[in-house]
């Protein structure tokens, strides 16, 4: 399984940002995927999670509100769409895909300027 992750960049606070994740696999739609995030100096926490369908999503308190996380099993694509963007979100994004073993893309920045 091969994730890509693309869509970050530098933004100032209360900008918005849309996150990609593309995966190689046939079967894009029996994996559960999701965002974390790691800030420099700090641990990888979890953002936001989707379930197969779609059908589900779950957030960090932290950015419930102003991220939305969705996908497009027809084109293998993950998205997280993040407003109202403040500079304690700052962090490499990491998208995983989950069935049976968790597998990681290779993470994309973010940086928000106050």
């Amino acid at each position: 399984v091969q994730l890509q992750a693309s869509g970050g960049g530098l933004v100032q606070a209360g900008g918005s940002l849309r996150l990609s994740c593309t995966a190689s696999v046939r079967t894009f739609s029996m994996y559960r995927m999701g965002w974390f995030r790691q800030a420099p100096g700090k641990e990888r926490e979890f953002v936001a999670a989707i379930s197969r369908s779609g059908g589900r999503t779950v957030y960090t308190d932290s950015v419930k509100g102003r991220f939305t996380i969705s996908r497009d099993n027809g084109r293998n694509t993950m998205y997280l769409q993040m407003n109202s963007l403040k500079p304690e979100d700052t962090a490499v994004y990491y998208c995983y895909a989950d069935v049976q073993a968790r597998y990681w893309g290779q993470g994309t920045q973010v940086t928000v300027s106050s």
